[in-house]
């Protein structure tokens, strides 16, 4: 539950207990999703930190990161490269492999998605044990590009992920819990 200073759109991320595994809490942004003045508004201050930062290409990781990273491009003025799961991509691709706090998997991206020196903003929805997001900007910095930073919707601080943020930018999470 978010705290009572929460935003009014925070209400609308639900926990899923043993999701997608036993033991593991998943929080669903589909209410959120769904609802039109909420969305919104979350993404008004997803965009907030970024606006005058120059940001040329919103990467958003794969899946939720979508959503929220094409519309927060769309909200820039930027563009909108997706980091996807393994074989969904055509043409070469890079690829970086990654712990999760239930597996493992990798991300790839396509090898000319970016151009070098490109200021990159990466975004997800959730930051857990970061995994996922360093293994992001590890693939980011290999095509050359600048990391602007990274904002999620949520951070689950008790997993200590923020710790594998390697920088050099900035990381915003919306929410923590």
């Amino acid at each position: 539950m978010p705290s009572p200073d929460a935003p009014a759109w925070a209400r609308l991320v639900r926990d899923v207990p043993d999701f997608p595994a036993p033991g593991i809490v998943f929080k669903d942004i589909a209410p959120l999703l769904a609802d039109a003045a909420g969305f919104a508004a979350m993404l008004d201050a997803l965009a907030a930190p970024w606006r005058d930062a120059g940001v040329d290409v919103v990467a958003g990781i794969e899946s939720r990161g979508f959503i929220l990273g094409a519309a927060l491009a769309r909200g820039l003025g930027a563009g909108f490269v997706p980091l996807r799961k393994p074989g969904k991509l055509p043409g070469p691709v890079l690829e970086e492999a990654y712990a999760l706090e239930y597996g493992h998997d990798r991300l790839q991206v396509q090898a000319d998605a970016l151009r070098p020196g490109a200021r990159v903003l990466l975004v997800d929805d959730v930051l857990a044990t970061g995994g996922t997001l360093a293994a992001a900007a590890r693939l980011l910095r290999r095509q050359g590009t600048e990391l602007a930073g990274a904002s999620v919707l949520l951070e689950l601080a008790a997993l200590h992920g923020r710790a594998r943020w390697p920088g050099p930018g900035p990381l915003h999470a919306l929410l923590v819990a």
